[in-house]
């Protein structure tokens, strides 16, 4: 092995480390949303609903703040260093997950337990918006000589790994505890497991070097501010309808299906682990592809895809007659179209914004696609469908924003 290929390996794995305990924390939480409210959003007396409701609302904040932490960790990423940030994030995302796992409840501290849980949401809100920049900026930079699609496309696709962990430890303590115990201390255990992950993650990143791209880009002037802004909304139009797809198929299905369609717990569990499964099958593959075909004809084919199959998949899941193993093939397939404009989306936006500003315009653009296609999503499609059963899915009412979204994203990538 080449000492180039082993330092773009470790960058690989440095870079991607991150972003899968970013994942895996929105996993735990979104597969947890009914035992966080209990604990946390509900105090005596108070309604399931109102409680459920506010725990996305916590959810969603995370998002608004992720273009603060973009804005912040991006421009010290372009200014001393893609290393430094990446240490500083992973040391901020591990401390707030693994606190959310060690706090008191509403029970046992009052009204204070939802302020400071919604406190640590934030924190992690501002540590995932420095982590996307600084983490794509690192594999890309790294990458050989053309394979940035396919080395881009794990930070995605270590994203739908962290989902699928999430999901997956969940779904495994639901299975060897009690309705009792897990809502007792068992739901603290996932997040609690964010500590050893992280300092994996930051022993990783102590051993990474600089990319050589920011060393030779110190000297370089910086573009024009509108040139930057440009790109930065550019590149969140592209991705909107990959945030849009993702965050209702991959996080916002669990409390769907047993909200509306009466699903127990462990079965959301299995279908959003199916789902995550398709997802992460195709990322890879789609990230190599557009290292041979281009980036727009593989991202074109998974938007056409979303907007296509969007009404169709979410009408299955309604039908009662359907059974069990074709609704579990249509959530799987559904996460599959996602990871189609996730494999080649990293590099694409890489290759969009020069090296001086790359951890910039990347922190940036990802936060504001996000927020908008995933976060008021979750929190308005939870207010609606707790009010009107079976007249809501992951999009329900919301359908034509979602494959609005999609459509606005195929014009834009065909640009």
């Amino acid at each position: 092995m080449t000492l180039q290929g082993s330092r773009s390996r470790r960058a690989l794995f440095a870079g991607s480390v991150g972003n899968f305990i970013e994942w895996y924390e929105f996993g735990v939480y979104g597969s947890f949303p009914t035992i966080i409210a209990a604990r946390f959003f509900t105090p005596e007396g108070g309604g399931a609903v109102e409680g459920l409701v506010k725990t996305y609302a916590s959810f969603a904040l995370a998002f608004f703040f992720r273009p603060v932490g973009a804005a912040l960790f991006g421009r010290l990423g372009d200014r001393i260093g893609r290393r430094p940030v990446l240490i500083l994030v992973i040391g901020l995302m591990t401390v707030s997950t693994t606190l959310i796992g060690a706090l008191p409840t509403y029970a046992e501290i009052g009204a204070l337990a939802p302020w400071l849980l919604t406190t640590l949401r934030v924190l992690q809100g501002l540590s995932a918006g420095g982590e996307f920049g600084g983490a794509v900026s690192v594999m890309t930079e790294f990458a050989p000589t053309g394979r940035r699609g396919l080395y881009g496309s794990w930070q995605s696709f270590t994203g739908a790994l962290g989902l699928l962990g999430g999901a997956g430890a969940a779904a495994l303590l639901a299975s060897v505890l009690g309705p009792a115990q897990l809502e007792s201390w068992g739901w603290r255990l996932p997040f609690l497991s964010a500590l050893p992950l992280g300092l994996v993650a930051l022993w990783l990143r102590l051993r990474l070097d600089e990319t050589p791209a920011f060393r030779r880009a110190a000297a370089v002037v910086r573009p024009p501010a509108r040139a930057l802004a440009r790109a930065i909304v550019l590149g969140a139009g592209r991705v909107m309808g990959w945030a849009a797809a993702g965050y209702t198929f991959l996080v916002v299905l669990p409390s769907y299906l047993q909200s509306s369609l009466h699903a127990s717990f462990r079965q959301a569990l299995v279908a959003t682990v199916l789902a995550n499964v398709g997802f992460a099958a195709t990322i890879v593959p789609a990230g190599w592809l557009s290292d041979r075909v281009g980036r727009r004809p593989v991202m074109l084919t998974g938007a056409l895809s979303v907007v296509a199959l969007a009404v169709p998949l979410l009408n299955l899941l309604q039908d009662e007659g359907t059974s069990t193993v074709v609704k579990g093939v249509a959530v799987c397939a559904a996460g599959a179209v996602v990871g189609l404009m996730a494999g080649p989306g990293p590099a694409m936006l890489a290759q969009m914004f020069p090296t001086s500003v790359r951890c910039t315009g990347l922190g940036e653009r990802h936060p504001v696609s996000a927020r908008r296609g995933g976060a008021l999503r979750s929190a308005r499609g939870e207010a609606v469908h707790s009010g009107r059963r079976r007249t809501w899915a992951p999009g329900g009412e919301h359908r034509p924003l979602l494959i609005v979204s999609d459509v606005g994203a195929i014009r834009i990538i065909v640009r």
